[in-house]
């Protein structure tokens, strides 16, 4: 018979338990602490509890199958459809606008988080007045029909808010909503938080700016002025106090988009919308007299003590029709007068001949004061801080010809040039810088809105000299007997220079003006007040309005007049 091998064999079961399979006992387990289980006994599971256990098991199966038989097969097409429905949404949380302030930390424009009618922040002004051309407006976020931002942040509109638009604005965050069928929201997530936009400190003080605000807004209106605009600058920074324009807007009604106002300021025929003192054009008049000077000194034309006799006008012969010579008048017989009194009387006849020249006494001619002109910073961008500015004119034979039709130049021409008339026009802010520059010595400033900037200057080729000179005129001339006198102050010395210029067809209307520094022993600061096109004749203008500045001053501000 075939043998299976031993492995192939079957073995046979052992059907009786051997007492030492159940018993514990040294022999097993030699380590064994009888003492632990003396008179235990270990007992088999029963098969009962066997059975309950996979019963209990079965069970939990049937029902999670049941319940995803349910979900799946009975109501998965009815589920499947709710989600198909639901949609996540990605929404957008737009950012707080960055706020500006002055330079003193006073909030200027800032954001109300109160507001709960919108979803973003709503912009806020402050109360200060002279501030609206500075600071612009905005446009806020806007929707269209289906609920979708298609602005999705504020726009600036003029001023600082245009400027810095992009560093204002923020980044905008990200919050995915899920809404249902029914539009309800079932769950948000913030995937990106908003951040606010960058602050920005002016040099601006808003106390000081609303202060001559007021001063020129006065003065415009009670002597019947169409406009005013003022502007006071640090002469060693370029750094601008108070840079103001009357009449002006509300940052805050345009903002909030009132139409009413829109419209009424539109209407407006003062223009209401022109920032004056950056691109309102006026003719200077007078005010450029201590330039003028300073060039015929620097080009030696004259020296400051040579005197000029003004007898009210001069005569100059008419080759084509000598019984009709043409006369350049002053506005009144100052008799002689050296530089420093010629700036101080303002001397027309003593400038139509420094600048024209008149019989023995040559003058400058008008290339050399086109020259010093520009050098000083008229007919030329300020470069104020992002900023478009009109950049004025100055007249000379070339212009004259294309504005004129071929017209020639003529001496007369440059007369009415040397004191700031004809076609000579320039911004207030060109003003401040040129005469900034007679302050502290020959430095042409680039002025700036920005608080703490770095000073940033063109040295004008010219000596000490003639700018004392100057300057020590302009000292006169805001001292009792000069045509500044207005600012002849007990508590604070000022140099000045008042400048009417004729405007109109006929000479109907005039402009007036006054430029100057203070403390005149220390130069600090410049300034420059237009009025414009009052009533030929008008008496009360821009010298008091500066008047009434520095009394503010006095009583409020007195560390800036130290």
């Amino acid at each position: 018979m075939l043998r299976l091998p031993r492995f192939f064999r079957r073995r046979r079961r052992n059907v009786e338990i051997e007492p030492d399979e159940i018993f514990l006992d040294a022999s097993n387990l030699p380590e064994f602490d009888r003492e632990q289980f003396e008179g235990r006994l270990e007992r088999p599971i029963r098969r009962e509890s066997l059975l309950i256990a996979g019963a209990c098991i079965a069970l939990l199966v049937f029902g999670y199958g049941i319940r995803a038989f349910n979900l799946m097969v009975v109501h998965g097409t009815a589920y499947a459809k709710q989600a198909a429905e639901n949609q996540l949404e990605g929404r957008v949380m737009i950012a707080s606008r960055g706020t500006i302030t002055d330079r003193k930390g006073r909030e200027l424009a800032f954001n109300d988080h109160t507001a709960s009618s919108t979803d973003f922040t709503q912009r806020q002004y402050a109360d200060f007045l002279g501030l609206a051309h500075t600071l612009g407006y905005v446009k806020p976020p806007a929707k269209d029909s289906k609920g979708f931002y298609y602005r999705d942040s504020y726009e600036g509109i003029d001023g600082i808010e245009e400027v810095f638009d992009e560093q204002l604005k923020g980044t905008n965050g990200q919050i995915l909503t899920e809404v249902n069928a029914r539009g309800e929201v079932v769950s948000q997530s913030t995937v990106r938080e908003p951040k606010e936009g960058k602050k920005i400190t002016l040099s601006l003080d808003a106390e000081m700016n609303q202060a001559l605000f007021r001063a020129i807004s006065t003065r415009a209106e009670q002597s019947h002025f169409q406009g005013a605009s003022g502007v006071v600058m640090d002469l060693q920074t370029g750094e601008l106090l108070a840079l103001t324009s009357f009449p002006e807007y509300s940052s805050q009604a345009l903002s909030n988009g009132d139409s009413e106002s829109l419209a009424a300021l539109s209407a407006d025929k003062r223009q209401p919308f022109l920032n004056r003192a950056v691109n309102g054009l006026y003719a200077p008049g007078s005010i450029v007299k201590p330039i003028v000077a300073a060039a015929a000194l620097e080009e030696g034309v004259i020296d400051e003590t040579t005197e000029i006799l003004s007898t009210g006008s001069i005569s100059i012969p008419n080759p084509y029709n000598p019984s009709n010579p043409s006369i350049f008048k002053d506005w009144k017989a100052h008799g002689y007068v050296d530089m420093r009194q010629a700036i101080a009387v303002s001397s027309d006849v003593y400038f139509y001949e420094v600048g024209g020249g008149f019989q023995s006494q040559p003058g400058l001619g008008i290339a050399r004061l086109d020259r010093y002109f520009k050098l000083f910073g008229f007919e030329g961008d300020p470069g104020l801080t992002g900023m478009s500015s009109a950049v004025g004119t100055i007249p000379t034979p070339e212009w004259k010809e294309k504005v004129f039709d071929g017209d020639p130049w003529r001496v007369g021409d440059t007369y009415n040039t040397s004191i700031g008339q004809y076609g000579v026009q320039i911004t207030p802010l060109q003003a401040v810088r040129a005469i900034a520059a007679v302050g502290n010595g020959g430095k042409l400033l680039t002025p700036t809105l920005l608080a703490s900037s770095t000073p940033r200057f063109t040295p004008i080729p010219i000596g000490q000299h003639p700018l004392q000179v100057a300057r020590e005129g302009m000292r006169l001339a805001a001292s009792v007997g000069g045509t500044a006198a207005a600012v002849s102050l007990p508590f604070v010395n000022v140099g000045g220079k008042t400048g009417t210029a004729q405007v109109g067809a006929k000479n109907e209307f005039m402009n007036s003006w006054i430029v100057g520094f203070f403390p005149y022993e220390h130069p600090r600061y410049a300034f420059a007040v237009v009025l414009e096109r009052a009533p030929a004749g008008t008496l009360v203008g821009a010298p008091a309005a500066m008047s009434d500045f520095f009394w503010w001053m006095n009583a409020n501000a007195k560390e800036y007049l130290q």
